[in-house]
């Protein structure tokens, strides 16, 4: 028979008896929780064009790290025999490179004002991506799965990815939008691009109230 692999993307061990390996263990999950909960959630119910292209954006990002993974080959530190880990490449740290490129174009789409709602915190809003970036890279060296320079390639090349695609989709293809909008695809499934409005929340709101009000104006 041959040997079990797991699946690397969830598979996390951390030593017993440590909290703090316990915690940080999760922390490394981030990058699942964020491409199940937060992508797939943002399709279902949002469909927003510029979520869709984060995503893209992240999925390339991911692509980009197993083909460099492939071609440098870097093996994962000693520890790697206790995580059962020695069978894949180390450099650059996949999670590190998520996070990263995740906390830049988070940032970037803050700063210029596009996102649910308009904030005059700006600073606040991203101080949590960063703190996530940053904890996931250091769970990576404290639970073993990578040297700190692993960690520390994965996060440049994760700045550098997301600060690229931000400017290619922000300058590049967001003029195709409205044709994203108005093809078979898009009114399909409902695709929107609310780039142009500043605080979507505070818009659907008050469309909402605008559509009840004028119904219960007609049943009266």
């Amino acid at each position: 028979m041959a040997p079990h692999k797991a699946v690397t993307l969830t598979h996390v061990r951390y030593q017993k008896g440590d909290p703090l390996g316990h915690f940080l263990a999760w922390v490394s999950l981030i990058p699942v929780f964020i491409s199940f909960g937060g992508f797939i959630s943002h399709f279902i119910f949002r469909r927003e064009l510029q979520g869709m292209f984060f995503a893209i954006g992240l999925i390339i990002s991911q692509l980009i790290n197993e083909v460099i993974k492939d071609m440098f080959q870097q093996a994962r530190p000693a520890t790697c025999a206790l995580l059962e880990m020695c069978d894949s490449h180390g450099w650059p740290s996949s999670h590190s490179q998520y996070m990263f490129f995740f906390a830049v174009y988070f940032t970037l789409l803050t700063q210029k004002g596009i996102g649910l709602w308009d904030t005059k915190h700006k600073f606040a809003v991203n101080f949590l991506p960063w703190c996530l970036a940053l904890l996931t890279m250091y769970s990576r060296v404290y639970l073993g799965y990578h040297t700190v320079a692993q960690v520390f390639a994965g996060s440049a090349l994760g700045i550098f990815l997301g600060g690229l695609w931000f400017w290619v989709v922000n300058s590049v293809l967001i003029c195709y939008f409205p044709a994203i909008e108005e093809s078979a695809f898009g009114r399909f499934f409902y695709v929107k691009d609310t780039s142009h409005i500043p605080n979507v929340l505070q818009f659907e709101y008050d469309n909402a109230r605008k559509a009840r009000s004028e119904k219960a104006a007609k049943s009266n």
